[in-house]
């Protein structure tokens, strides 16, 4: 996929998105990028200065650096820890940094975020991935290279996050690939706290409803009686 991350910007959020996100009776965490560490500093200032309810905020540090040449923030474990220095400053909301699977050590970027203030880790976000069309000879997306996500990334979302539980001692949020109810149960298995549901919303909307359904008769049929006692439980022997 190459959708990219259209939005109405900052100052619409706030003041159109902000009033209806506040009436809905369930914990809300803004999702924020950038391409420059100004971009996320200004706008989490501006959204922290908002009558929000949200009780967090989701660090997109996936994003090219164009001050850095398009290197992306998450690449670099420097570059994570002075980002997450300067939000922690600006919020005593939840911050949370959302990481690449594009990286050679994700465990050290991890700790760079812990050791910048961050309350939680989220991994992974998608693999980079390119597709030709064999007929025309161009790539099938316009920008070349694109997201691959879906069940097809489950294998390294698992394995990113059983790295990264390895390393660090904040929460995980799991994702990549979650698609039935077992998937939850392997996630935190590999060392994740909570877990999300990303592409398959967009197919089945209503997905996370189903599934917490299906990971109810699950836990009863496996005799599991509180999910958090599997976290990194992993069987290694």
């Amino acid at each position: 996929n190459s959708i990219g991350l259209a939005n109405v910007g900052v100052d619409a959020f706030c003041n159109e998105k902000l009033p209806y996100l506040n009436k809905l009776k369930t914990n809300v965490i803004v999702n924020i990028a950038g391409t420059a560490l100004d971009d996320y500093r200004e706008t989490l200032d501006i959204i922290e200065s908002s009558n929000g309810n949200h009780i967090g905020y989701e660090i997109n540090i996936s994003c090219p650096n164009v001050k850095e040449g398009g290197m992306e923030f998450g690449v670099s474990c420097e570059m994570t820890e002075k980002l997450t220095k300067t939000l922690r400053l600006l919020t005593d909301k939840l911050l949370i940094m959302k990481l690449s699977p594009n990286v050679s050590d994700i465990s050290s970027i991890a700790k760079a975020a812990e050791n910048g203030g961050a309350d939680m880790i989220s991994a992974i976000n998608t693999v980079v991935g390119m597709g030709i069309n064999i007929y025309t000879k161009k790539p099938k997306v316009h920008t070349i290279f694109g997201g691959l996500s879906g069940p097809a990334i489950k294998p390294v979302g698992i394995a990113n996050v059983y790295k990264i539980f390895k390393s660090v001692n904040i929460p995980i949020i799991g994702l990549g690939g979650i698609a039935k109810a077992e998937d939850i149960i392997e996630y935190i298995l590999a060392g994740a706290d909570l877990v999300q549901i990303g592409t398959l919303n967009y197919k089945y909307p209503d997905i996370g409803i189903t599934i917490l359904d299906r990971l109810e008769q699950l836990c009863i049929k496996l005799g599991i009686k509180d999910l958090s006692g599997l976290k990194g439980q992993i069987r290694l022997d």
